[in-house]
């Protein structure tokens, strides 16, 4: 199963997994662009996410929303539960690494440097609270069509981007080659038979004045 949890008032999703073997899922089919990883530094705790919309920076959490995802992963630490004064550690999904050596819920880091922290000093039972009054569950298969919706609706996105700057390429192409045109025969209807024989008439009447 799949716990969600929603922040409030910022409406963001914070979801973590059942057990490690869930968590497996999570790493699996979690939005790299906009999942954020979430875990109690140096001690055994549930793998919390929050998804970021996707115009947000990682690195620009607000400090409320920020604290109450942590204060959720506390919560979700045996050890870490109980103590005061500990650390999270929070990093994008897409900066989390996970290969066949690694133990079922285990992962590691493509980048140290992207890892931020948080510090707790104590737990927080109103924010924890709140958090649980907004709690749905579903199930892996739902997590995971999630994913599959996002994908196929990313793909007809970029489907129709290309097909809009296609259409705007062809349109310039037309503006340009539309433009050479009326510049080439800008003065074309003066030369035609008619115009000269009244042009040369003109003329001719000029010569005997």
């Amino acid at each position: 199963m799949v716990y969600y949890f929603k922040s409030m008032p910022s409406g963001h999703t914070l979801f973590m997994g059942l057990d490690k073997q869930e968590n497996e899922h999570l790493i699996k089919h979690g939005w790299p662009e906009q999942d954020i990883w979430f875990h109690v530094d140096n001690l055994s705790s549930a793998h919390v996410y929050l998804r970021l919309n996707p115009d947000e920076d990682w690195q620009l959490i607000p400090g409320d929303l920020l604290e109450e995802v942590a204060q959720l992963t506390k919560a979700n630490s045996i050890k870490g539960n109980k103590q005061n004064n500990i650390t999270i550690i929070y990093t994008p999904h897409s900066n989390l690494h996970k290969d066949e050596s690694m133990d079922t819920g285990t992962v590691s880091f493509k980048n140290p440097k992207l890892v931020r922290k948080h510090y707790i000093s104590k737990r927080n039972n109103a924010i924890l609270n709140r958090l649980d009054k907004t709690r749905t569950i579903k199930t892996v298969q739902e997590f995971k069509e999630e994913r599959e919706a996002k994908d196929d609706a990313d793909r007809e996105a970029l489907r129709a981007s290309k097909a809009q700057e296609r259409e705007s390429e062809w349109m310039e192409r037309e503006r340009i080659r539309d433009a050479k045109h009326r510049k080439e025969t800008m003065y074309a209807d003066l030369f035609t038979d008619e115009n000269m024989t009244q042009t040369n008439e003109r003329f001719n009447e000029d010569d005997f004045w």
